[in-house]
C-alpha cells in the first residue's frame, strides 16, 4: 500500500470512529430520554388493543346543593349576549370551598334555563349543571380507573397542551432513537451478516399483516 493509500485508508478510518461514537452517543441520550415515554407507551398499546377484555368499573359519585341567593342573582344577569363563559369568580370560589371543585377559566355553555360545564380528564369524566333560576347546582364525576387513565394519556385525551407537548418531543426522541440506531447496524452489517434479513423482516412483517389480514 502506498503512502497516501495508506493516509486516505486511516482517514477514513479516523472519520468512521468520528462517526460511530457520535450515532452511539445520540443513540443512549435519546434512548435515555425516552426510556420511561416508550415503557408507558409499550404498556398502554397492550391495554388499548386488549380493552375490550379489560374490565373497568367506573366509579360514579355525585353532589347536588342550592346555590346561596347572591349566587344566583350573578346567574341572572350574566353573561350578556353570550352562548359561552366562564363561570362568574364568586361561583368558582363556592365550588372550591363547599365542593373541593376547581374548574378554573373554562367555558361553560350558558343558555335561559341552566349552565352547563362540561369537565372530561383523562380516566373519568365529570360535569356541572347549575339551575339558573333556581340556584340548583348538580354535579357528577365519573372515573373509570388507572388503566382507563394510562390509556387515554397514550391517546392524549383530555390532556392539555403540556401532555401533548410531551407526545410530540417523545415522538421526536424515538425517531431520534430509531435512525440513529438503523445508521449504526448500517455501519456494523458487515460483521453481523444476519443484519439486513431482520431489518427486512421487521419491514416486511407489518406489511403483509396490513395487507393480508386487514380489510
Amino acid at each position: 500500500m502506498t503512502p497516501v493509500a495508506a493516509m486516505d485508508s486511516r482517514i477514513d478510518s479516523q472519520r468512521r470512529a468520528y462517526w460511530l461514537r457520535t450515532l452511539h452517543q445520540w443513540h443512549w441520550i435519546s434512548a435515555a430520554a425516552c426510556l420511561l415515554g416508550m415503557l408507558l407507551f409499550s404498556v398502554t398499546g397492550i391495554t388499548l388493543n386488549h380493552a375490550s377484555q379489560i374490565e373497568a368499573r367506573p366509579q360514579v359519585t355525585g353532589k347536588a346543593e342550592r346555590l346561596p341567593a347572591a349566587l344566583v342573582a350573578q346567574l341572572t344577569r350574566a353573561p350578556a349576549g353570550k352562548r359561552s363563559a366562564p363561570l362568574p369568580d364568586d361561583l368558582r370560589r363556592w365550588l372550591a370551598e363547599r365542593w373541593a371543585l376547581e374548574v378554573g377559566p373554562r367555558e361553560a355553555e350558558w343558555s335561559p334555563e341552566e349552565i352547563y360545564l362540561a369537565l372530561p380528564r383523562p380516566g373519568g369524566d365529570a360535569w356541572l349543571r347549575i339551575a339558573r333560576v333556581t340556584g340548583e347546582a348538580e354535579y357528577e364525576s365519573t372515573d373509570r380507573g388507572w388503566i382507563s387513565y394510562l390509556n387515554d394519556l397514550h391517546k392524549g385525551r383530555h390532556t392539555g397542551t403540556a401532555w401533548r407537548w410531551f407526545i410530540d418531543l417523545f415522538a421526536g426522541a424515538c425517531l431520534v432513537f430509531s435512525v440513529t440506531g438503523l445508521l449504526i447496524l448500517k455501519m456494523r452489517a458487515g460483521h453481523r451478516p444476519g443484519t439486513w434479513p431482520l431489518v427486512g423482516f421487521g419491514v416486511v412483517l407489518p406489511l403483509l399483516l396490513a395487507l393480508i389480514f386487514i380489510h
